[in-house]
């Protein structure tokens, strides 16, 4: 009887050897059929997924351009810049030495035909403006973030002050702080 059941124990480790269980069933497939059904069609679809994005993005920028620069010669054709008069204003500095503003601002109009009623309004626009810039700080100005700010800012106040009249950019000629 030992020497059945030794070899019985040798066949049973030769088997776990070659991948099998004792119902003659091999183990070791699972690891196989991971791969190939779950890792390899995930890496598959990482890869086409990354094809065809970049495949629409560089469509869509050809797309994008082309329409930008239909719009970009139509809009340069009726663009127009109307000088405000220059401002100097004292900034907001609390208890500590006086500081101020000087700045020369651009508006972005649509159209010359717009010109007349801005004209009419800018008593408005520049009080609006006026308000606005004697409540800044100089950390409010300090970067280009602050400078960005301030070019939203005006863009609002702008477009509030002056009502019908479509306002695209304010753009600054000047600005000195000192």
């Amino acid at each position: 009887m030992s020497e059945t059941t030794a070899a019985a124990d040798d066949e049973a480790v030769d088997a776990e050897a070659e991948g099998e269980d004792s119902s003659g069933k091999k183990k070791k497939l699972a690891g196989k059929k991971l791969v190939l059904f779950v890792i390899l069609p995930a890496l598959l679809l990482l890869i086409l997924g990354g094809v065809g994005a970049v495949f629409m993005l560089s469509g869509g920028e050809e797309a994008e351009e082309a329409a930008g620069e239909g719009a970009g010669q139509e809009a340069a054709k009726e663009t127009v810049f109307y000088d405000l008069p220059e401002m100097l204003v004292n900034l907001n500095t609390g208890n500590k030495r006086a500081s101020y503003l000087k700045i020369s601002v651009s508006l972005e109009l649509e159209s010359a035909k717009h010109i007349p009623q801005l004209e009419a309004v800018l008593p408005r626009v520049v009080d609006n403006f006026q308000v606005y810039l004697r409540e800044l700080r100089l950390e409010d100005l300090s970067g280009s973030a602050g400078l960005v700010r301030l070019k939203e800012e005006l863009l609002i106040r702008v477009n509030v002050a002056a009502g019908d009249v479509p306002i695209r950019d304010v753009l600054f000629k000047e600005m000195l702080v000192q």
